[in-house]
């Protein structure tokens, strides 16, 4: 486990009872002393970009459920910074945001591969202090290093969470196997 930074994976422990973060696997896009920013990674909705933006007229990628901050923005992770003009490096081969308008005419000219980009309806946010309470009092959430693979796997939404246990290894690992409610076990 390491402390909670951007570039992280935030991993939620098997007990968390908040329904929006229920085994979720949060990338931190953001975090600096006066808050946090980061993207659910593994809730995708049953909504595809061209229902949520008119300008996009052929493009049924699946968008993401990122947070439950401002579920009318858009974000985007990626690794594509030479056709996205803006884009933020957050981690090796991870990049977040940049020109939105250029993203919508590569997608309208079918001239971005869609497997190195993921979209997100809305955010996960913390306050200043939040997250490190809820990472160290609270045991909430498990911070480890991110990769790529965790982030563009075709089938993330499936295994991710269960994924980034094993890849800690050790006591983490078993907690993929605790059951949502142990009360109903």
């Amino acid at each position: 486990m390491i402390t909670p930074a951007s570039g992280a994976l935030l991993i939620a422990e098997p007990f968390l009872k908040d329904p929006n973060f229920s085994r979720s696997v949060i990338f931190l896009c953001e975090h600096l002393t006066q808050g946090s920013f980061g993207l659910v990674i593994n809730k995708p909705l049953k909504i595809t970009l061209n229902q949520v933006i008119d300008s996009i007229t052929d493009c049924t990628a699946t968008i993401y459920y990122g947070g439950p901050v401002q579920l009318d923005t858009i974000h985007f992770l990626h690794q594509l910074p030479h056709l996205i003009p803006g884009s933020t490096k957050v981690a090796d081969g991870i990049y977040w945001g940049g020109e939105f308008e250029t993203v919508v005419q590569l997608i309208n000219n079918k001239k971005i591969d869609l497997t190195r980009i993921q979209f997100y309806l809305g955010y996960s946010g913390w306050e200043e202090g939040q997250l490190q309470q809820e990472v160290y009092e609270c045991k909430s959430w498990l911070a480890v290093a991110a990769s790529d693979a965790f982030i563009f796997h075709k089938n993330q939404h499936k295994s991710v969470w269960a994924d980034a246990l094993t890849h800690l290894g050790g006591e983490y690992e078993q907690l993929k196997n605790y059951p949502i409610d142990p009360q109903l076990n």
